[in-house]
Formats: structure tokens, C-alpha cells, sequence
């Protein structure tokens, strides 16, 4: 089982993978959805659903000639099972399990967030477990102990909204367009330090869980008791993306107290950002631990990680050829079991 066919298709981007177990990623390949969804200012599943079948096959067709092989080369097909969209789950998971039942080769569903918190190991060979996962994006926050590959402990978890959310409405509120929190970032950049205070939730409240949905409400305020010039809503970003950091930052310096880990890894895609990356390998100089990231091209959701997950889970479990399917929208990756 050397050739692996990733396919990811959970929420707003299609991305398709071919990784050799030898010889690493040949070839990857996404189509985002962004343009389509800005339209309507967020995610429309039923759209996301169609537009993943118009173009999961051009995109295997397209990693297929870029690795400069064929589909008989292949020894696995690997989907993202969950969680997700459900529609947009099952055109992956069909697509997938149609073409390894086609060429009569397992396939193989995955978690998504499992795919997220391995995707370092591709950037960083050298990382080994233990260690500690802040897995942070639109839908997600949360810290994990990784002990192995399907060996994961729950630490800590939001409570709420997300990071990923309290970014994109944040944005929506200072008038920015979808998706917002990138857009936020980069208005940020230009934002006065200091010029207003935003609360940080449950930064200091003992335990390793997340809130940010009072910080939402703290920004709706601040945009509705000033006149929004531009420098203004510089400032207001610049002071949003001070209180997300700040306490990602926080909670992840705990979560490796708390177990005696030295060694973080943060993935999902506010990994992207900038300021949270700096503040990190600040802390990481000054309290002497270890920090990883995946490729910043491999942050959003993509084919190139689920391929690279099937491929760790092959080390441990051997690939069926059952190709009845079904997809889990909701998936506690705590409670993980490929054997279902």
C-alpha cells in the first residue's frame, strides 16, 4: 500500500492529494469556493454540495498528470468521512468509494480535524509524539494531546464560537468582505496598538477552555458607538485580533503545563495567521519548547492531508474493501474508531 488518492470535500474547498509512502506528496491540487459563497456573506451547503461534483473529478484528473501516473497505480482511495457538511461530505465519499470499487482497491474514510492535526508532520518530518495540538479554524477550537496516530485526549474546547467565527464576524461587522478573517488580519496590520481594549474571554479561568462569543458582542458595541473611518476600523481589528491571539496563546502555554509537554503543534486555518505564529514562537524562545506549523498552503482545508493521514493510519490498520459508505457530520475525534 505505497500510492494514496486523497480526497477532501467537508465544507468550501475540494482538494484532492496523491502521497507515496516512500517518496512523500507528488501532487495536490484545490479549488476554493470563496468567490461563489461571498455572494451570499457565508457557506451555502447546498451550493458547496454541487460545485464539489463539478469539480472533484477534473481535480483527480489533474493530480493523476501532475504525479505522472495513472489510476491502476493506485493502492488506496482516502475521503473525508466527517466531520462536515453532509452533502458536501458525500459527493467526496462516493466519488471516492465509486472509483476504489472501479479499480477494486480499499477505501478509506478519514476525520477531518485528524487530517488538520497531522498535516505538521508533512512540513516537519522530525516531529514526534508526544505533544500538544491547538486546532483552530472557522468551526473549531481546541487542544489536544497527541499521543499517536489515533491516540488523541480531549483537553480543552470552546464553548461557543470559534476563532475562526469570532474573526469572520468581526469582519462582518466592520464591513469586510467574506471570508472575513483574513481580511481582518491584513486591515489589522495597519490598526494603532492600544487605541481600544476588547475583553479576552475566559483567558485566566483555570481551566483550557475557549469562549468568544462575548467578544463578538464587545466588537458589535464598539461599531455602533463609532464613526467607522478607515482608521478606526484598522483599530478595531487590530484590537480583535490582539483578544483572539492572546488567548490562544494563553491556553496553549497552559495546555503544556498542565501535561509536561514541550512541544506544540497548530493547525486549521487561523494556523495562517501571521500575529498568532509570531506570538507563539515568541513564547517558544522565552519558555524554551518546540512549535510547529503546517505549510501555510496546507492550513485550509486540502486533499494533500487526508491522503497524508491514510497514509499513517495504513502503519497501523490495514485498509478495507468495503465500499459501503456513510458520512459523519458530527464526529468527536476523541472517540475516533475506524473499526465502526
Amino acid at each position: 500500500m505505497k500510492l494514496i488518492l486523497g480526497i477532501e470535500s467537508s465544507c468550501d474547498e475540494t482538494g484532492v492529494a496523491i502521497y507515496h509512502v516512500e517518496r512523500g506528496l507528488l501532487a495536490h491540487a484545490l479549488h476554493t469556493q470563496v468567490a461563489m459563497h461571498n455572494e451570499y456573506g457565508g457557506v451555502v451547503p447546498e451550493l458547496a454540495s454541487r460545485d464539489h461534483i463539478r469539480r472533484v473529478l477534473p481535480l483527480v484528473c489533474e493530480v493523476i498528470t501532475k504525479a505522472d501516473c495513472n489510476l491502476r497505480d493506485l493502492d488506496v482511495i482516502a475521503y473525508t468521512q466527517g466531520p462536515g457538511l453532509s452533502g458536501a461530505l458525500l459527493v467526496g465519499a462516493g466519488t471516492a468509494c465509486s472509483l476504489a470499487y472501479a479499480l477494486n482497491i480499499p477505501a478509506m474514510g478519514i476525520h477531518h480535524l485528524e487530517g488538520h492535526l497531522l498535516s505538521p508532520l508533512l512540513a516537519d518530518p522530525a516531529l514526534r509524539f508526544p505533544f500538544v495540538a491547538l486546532l483552530v479554524s472557522g468551526g473549531h477550537t481546541q487542544l489536544m494531546r497527541v499521543d499517536d496516530v489515533g491516540q488523541y485526549v480531549l483537553l480543552g474546547e470552546t464553548l461557543d464560537d470559534a476563532a475562526g467565527e469570532a474573526f469572520d464576524k468581526s469582519a462582518k461587522l466592520l464591513g469586510l468582505p467574506y471570508p472575513g478573517g483574513q481580511e481582518l488580519s491584513r486591515l489589522a496590520n495597519s490598526g494603532r496598538s492600544g487605541h481600544f481594549n476588547l475583553p479576552r474571554p475566559m483567558q485566566h479561568s483555570g481551566d483550557l477552555n475557549f469562549s468568544f462569543s462575548g467578544l463578538k458582542t464587545a466588537v458589535l458595541t464598539l461599531t455602533r458607538q463609532h464613526m467607522l473611518d478607515e482608521q478606526t476600523r484598522a483599530d478595531i481589528a487590530h484590537a480583535t485580533q490582539e483578544a483572539i491571539v492572546g488567548v490562544l496563546v494563553t491556553k496553549s502555554l497552559a495546555a503544556l503545563k498542565k501535561t509536561g509537554l514541550n512541544q506544540i503543534v497548530v493547525a486549521g486555518g487561523v494556523g495562517a495567521n501571521q500575529r498568532l505564529r509570531a506570538q507563539l514562537n515568541e513564547a517558544a524562545k522565552a519558555y524554551n519548547f518546540r512549535v510547529s506549523y503546517p505549510e501555510l498552503e496546507f492550513c485550509t482545508d486540502n486533499g494533500a492531508m487526508i491522503a497524508f493521514a491514510a497514509a499513517l493510519r495504513l502503519q497501523k490498520q490495514e485498509a478495507k474493501g468495503d465500499y459501503n459508505f456513510s458520512v459523519r457530520p458530527r464526529w468527536d475525534l476523541e472517540k475516533i474508531n475506524y473499526s465502526d
